[in-house]
């Protein structure tokens, strides 16, 4: 009995991955030409982790990806979500800030991209504080470009970020104006929604993560770019409404983070939901422990509510 057992539990993982590896239809290269701002150099090769078979963890990515996961056709609801790992800005925790959440959006019938962003690094690229914006803006035009193509509309698509990435999705949400690269066409890099989830928002000093901030703009950054990338005053009335996730008792990035973007997106007349918990401290994905772990359907109900769901 007890081998049997073991039998049908090793089944039911078996039946978990290959059910993940049909959900992710494909991966595509981020950039058709070659990347901008790019500086080749062979010897900065991409470190792979893997976990039970499945990419967990990614660092010193030099060609972005897009992973593309759909839901079936029956629940699909035309709403898109471009999905940014975290990871400080040294690394992409693509799995639990990826692939699983990309799974989530899918029982919700919703579209979802997972960006294998390029982390900021003098070795590969001419300024590095653009870096990451340039593969933020290019998924989401990639996205509107290709709407038809996955049965997406055009305006309802969003960008969604945990922690560093967090920062890099707020960046697309208040800087999808500025000009990083050279464009061929007038799609839109604007983002119709945000979903920002334990989010480095800022750039100050005593609010920001510092690793996230060092490796992004150097250890010598100038006020005015470090005001420039603290997108809490960035925010404007055109910023795309957000919902927003913290925990309290987070000891590597502070609330206040998501506290002064929800104040500022107030301030400026945006739609806003903000949910902070009691606990759950920082990289709780969809939610492991506390009261954090209730965030993912607050989040399922603001979609209803706003439209992106029907």
């Amino acid at each position: 009995m007890r081998n049997l057992k073991k039998y049908c539990w090793v089944l039911v993982l078996s039946i978990g991955f290959n059910n993940m590896l049909n959900a992710q239809n494909v991966v595509v290269p981020l950039w058709k030409t070659t990347i901008p701002g790019s500086i080749i150099n062979d010897d900065y090769k991409e470190v792979e982790i893997f976990k039970e078979g499945i990419l967990n963890n990614t660092s010193k990515v030099s060609n972005p990806t897009l992973s593309v996961f759909l839901p079936k056709e029956t629940i699909a609801t035309g709403t898109a979500v471009v999905i940014c790992p975290g990871g400080g800005y040294s690394h992409l925790a693509i799995n639990k800030e990826g692939y699983k959440v990309a799974q989530w959006f899918n029982t919700l019938g919703i579209t979802a991209f997972v960006l294998k962003y390029r982390l900021p690094s003098d070795l590969i690229m001419q300024d590095k504080t653009i870096g990451p914006l340039q593969d933020a803006q290019e998924a989401l035009r990639f996205v509107r470009r290709n709407a038809k193509k996955y049965s997406i509309d055009s305006d309802k698509i969003g960008i969604m970020g945990f922690s560093a990435g967090g920062h890099l999705a707020s960046t697309l949400a208040t800087h999808y104006n500025q000009n990083v690269y050279k464009v061929s066409d007038s799609t839109s890099a604007k983002p119709n929604f945000s979903i920002l989830i334990y989010p480095v928002i800022s750039m100050e000093e005593g609010t920001t993560h510092n690793g996230s901030k060092n490796n992004l703009l150097g250890e010598d950054a100038s006020k005015e770019i470090t005001v420039k990338y603290s997108n809490e005053k960035q925010v404007n009335a055109e910023t795309p409404k957000t919902f927003l996730v913290h925990a309290t008792d987070d000891g590597s990035v502070p609330v206040e983070n998501s506290i002064n973007y929800y104040l500022a997106l107030k301030n400026n007349g945006v739609f806003a939901e903000i949910h902070l918990y009691q606990q759950g401290g920082h990289g709780f994905g969809l939610g492991v422990k506390s009261t954090s772990q209730f965030w993912a359907k607050d989040c399922e109900n603001w979609l209803k509510i706003n439209n992106l769901m029907d």
